[in-house]
């Protein structure tokens, strides 16, 4: 395990992550702290709350892609197999980051 430093929403947060995994969690978090500043004017004063509607959104999106790949099959050169074990490997972390970040807010 290795130790990596993520700064989201304005604040910086340490979470421990598989070696090797830890460009993917910097990514990862990226993405939640891009849905943040893109909140604007909704965002709250409650860390908490503007994690959790992250979170929200980003989970809006993964659910949104997944009907839309059912809808529209791939191309059969994709192995779609693969392709969910990723999707899952990233919807699992997203959600281990925005636990980590919860209860690194919580100890606040």
């Amino acid at each position: 395990m290795s130790d990596v430093k993520l700064q989201v929403g304005g604040r910086v947060y340490t979470v421990s992550t598989a070696n090797g995994q830890e460009d993917k969690v910097r990514g990862l978090a990226q993405m939640v702290d891009e849905k943040i500043s893109g909140m604007g004017k909704n965002a709250t004063s409650n860390e908490a709350k503007n994690l959790l509607f992250a979170a929200i959104l980003l989970a809006d999106e993964l659910t949104d892609a997944r009907n839309a790949a059912q809808s529209h099959p791939p191309d059969p050169g994709i192995d779609t197999d693969a392709l969910a074990i990723r999707l899952e490997r990233v919807a699992n972390a997203l959600e281990g980051a925005a636990s980590a970040l919860e209860g690194e807010t919580g100890a606040s």
